[in-house]
């Protein structure tokens, strides 16, 4: 939802759906109803070839004219992508986005849906609005992790909405360091460590006392999870600095979690570095119909109180 842009043209012959996974009884209505739509308009429809066996279930009567694909390809050869499901749908597939994927039209199937732009009873108006060229697209960084064992680096992944360092065992406080590229933040100990982005800021860090950041900004939160001392407050940086998290030599190896979704273990001694990526960023389709404060007011009950 940052950078926005004026509108543009998506001329869509191609568009591939995702599923929140495992659900079936919630499209048993919903999906048939979205693939006539898109077939009446002439548009070839495409699934993830891991769907097969669920769309087959999902359906009641025999497919036709639809295909499957990997992920990958989904993501380059589509003109539109349209995730079916709620923030964890677009987070799960919008990870994997890269400079030329295809934009991403989220419908949230739910109640509370934050990056979703378009709710299940709108987006059929809001699919119509862009075939008839009238499309704002914005474009949201993603940031890229590593993890580094000595000068060897271990793992490489990237998050849209946050990252979240925290302990293997339950209830178990540790210690580790903060960096920048230029000079150390603070030595932490406490739960854990919550390091999001503006669009993941109204989500876990927010939850943990951490600020709600407008998407214009560029910027990243570091919001400590129960720090041992009353003065770690959360901290907003420059989302132009490599941020380097040190787990020393002391400290059991510790699980960082990327949006929720994707795990890794990082060791003692190792380095975890978050930096903004430069090449890779997820196109969001944006409701022409809200604006970033009307939504906080909508989903949070944020200052919505009459004066």
């Amino acid at each position: 939802m940052a950078q926005k842009k004026k509108q543009t043209k998506v001329n869509i012959s191609k568009a591939g759906i995702i599923l929140k996974p495992q659900i079936i009884t919630e499209y048993t209505s919903v999906l048939p109803n979205l693939c006539s739509w898109l077939k009446r308009r002439k548009i070839s429809i495409y699934f993830s070839e891991l769907e097969e066996e669920r769309i087959k279930k999902i359906f009641k009567s025999p497919l036709k004219g639809i295909q499957f694909l990997p992920l990958n390809k989904l993501h380059k050869e589509m003109d539109i992508n349209i995730t079916l499901g709620g923030d964890g749908t677009l987070l799960g597939f919008g990870r994997l986005s890269e400079k030329n994927s295809a934009p991403i039209f989220g419908v949230n199937m739910g109640n509370l849906g934050f990056i979703t732009e378009f709710s299940k009873s709108e987006f059929f108006e809001g699919l119509s609005s862009i075939i008839n060229g009238n499309c704002v697209i914005n474009k949201v960084p993603l940031f890229k992790v590593q993890i580094h064992k000595g000068k060897k680096k271990v793992f490489e992944t990237h998050f849209l909405n946050d990252l979240v360092i925290s302990k293997n065992d339950i209830s178990r406080m540790f210690s580790f360091a903060v960096e920048n590229t230029q000079e150390h933040i603070y030595n932490l100990s406490g739960d854990g460590l919550i390091v999001s982005s503006p669009t993941g800021s109204t989500a876990y860090s927010l939850a943990a006392g951490g600020p709600i950041i407008n998407p214009e900004v560029s910027a990243l939160v570091l919001t400590p999870i129960c720090p041992h001392s009353l003065t770690h407050r959360p901290i907003v940086v420059n989302d132009k600095e490599t941020l380097l998290i040190r787990i020393p030599s002391k400290t059991d190896a510790v699980t960082v979690t990327l949006d929720g979704q994707e795990l890794k273990e990082a060791e003692q001694r190792s380095v975890i570095t978050i930096s903004k990526s430069t090449t890779r960023y997820v196109k969001i389709i944006a409701n022409p119909q809200r604006t970033y404060f009307q939504t906080l007011k909508e989903k949070f009950t944020y200052g919505g109180r009459s004066l």
